[in-house]
């Protein structure tokens, strides 16, 4: 936006983020009454629970904030001889007190008249109808399936699948940490530790598989030297010297694998998941953690998941196989027109 103070409006975002939580806290008291607190604050809503209403809350404010502190009407000067951080304090007083108002106004009016807060309204109303479709296995595999393919055409897939299901996921996975802790049954099969397990090993479209299916039977020495490079990022899902260097990108072979396989492994994970052949994931691990270690480590030491996933690579193998062997053809027949060609020329 290119905001000279950034720090006021971040400020900004976190205190209206804070008005608009509840007024009214439900607390159990040391004897065991369930008793409503009036100006608490309770941490379920910095947690998952208020993640969705605190992303939202923070893009608005900030947004209205930097158009009201440009709006030289509301400025405050103070002269040149006053310390600049005191004089960007002072710059954006106003701004700061008309946003904070209008956050303050709204949450008395649902508070007063509706018995409601922002923050419980966008759970209600955005976020889990958003998780609901989102994280189920249709919406999960449509969305994953759009952003692969934008990743085909060089748009990376983080453009939908982390704006649609970052945020979702790890709420799914939060739960899941929470009820393990508790003893509890764990809830959700899809979750941020699964995707990283099963729908992008190795990185997106899975192009493990295709390194592995390249070094053990390709013959085409260019294409070796690609995966041999690959295999180091590709290990720690690093998978962009495969997408930009093999290509995938525009390679019409390959884009039917790339798009369809992450598909594939997401279909075998999650029912292994369901019929309970392996745990469910109850350990954020980070995305770069390798393959066979991440899966045991997601589900707590499981050595099943690891076998699910060998298995998932294994398929991928087969299924990226056909296309490069078609595509590695392909990439001879145009490299001896281009030979005739020159030799014409």
């Amino acid at each position: 936006m290119n905001f000279d103070n950034g720090i006021a409006a971040a400020a900004m975002s976190l205190a209206c983020t804070f008005i608009v939580m509840p007024q009214s806290v439900p607390l159990t008291t040391l004897a065991g009454k369930s008793v409503t607190v009036t100006g608490g604050y309770s941490t379920l809503w910095t947690g998952t629970q208020g993640m969705f209403g605190g992303i939202i809350v923070g893009l608005v404010a900030t947004t209205i904030f930097v158009k009201l502190a440009n709006v030289k009407k509301l400025q405050i000067h103070l002269g040149e001889n006053i310390p600049p951080a005191v004089s960007a304090s002072f710059s954006v007083l106003i701004p700061a007190l008309i946003l904070m108002s209008c956050f303050a106004i709204i949450t008395a009016l649902l508070s007063g008249i509706f018995n409601s807060d922002l923050i419980g309204l966008i759970k209600t109303w955005i976020q889990e109808p958003l998780r609901g479709f989102n994280t189920s296995l249709v919406g999960y595999c449509v969305i994953y399936f759009f952003a692969n393919l934008l990743f085909t055409f060089g748009i990376h897939q983080t453009v939908l699948s982390g704006s649609l299901l970052d945020p979702l996921v790890l709420i799914n996975m939060n739960q899941n940490m929470a009820a393990y802790a508790a003893h509890k049954a764990i809830p959700y099969i899809i979750n941020t530790s699964f995707v990283s397990s099963f729908t992008l090993v190795g990185g997106s479209g899975s192009t493990i598989s295709l390194i592995i299916a390249i070094l053990l039977f390709s013959k085409v020495k260019s294409s070796r030297q690609v995966a041999a490079l690959s295999l180091g990022p590709g290990i720690f899902n690093i998978n962009e010297p495969m997408i930009f260097g093999y290509p995938i990108v525009f390679n019409l072979p390959m884009m039917i694998p790339f798009v369809l396989f992450p598909i594939i492994g997401t279909l075998i994970g999650y029912y292994a998941t369901y019929f309970n052949l392996i745990s469910r994931m109850v350990v954020l691990v980070p995305w770069t953690t390798p393959p066979i270690i991440g899966p045991w480590l997601a589900t707590a030491g499981d050595w099943r998941a690891v076998v699910v996933q060998i298995i998932v690579i294994a398929v991928g193998v087969l299924l990226y196989l056909p296309f490069m062997k078609i595509s590695e053809r392909v990439a001879a027949q145009e490299a001896k027109m281009d030979e005739a060609d020159s030799a014409e020329a």
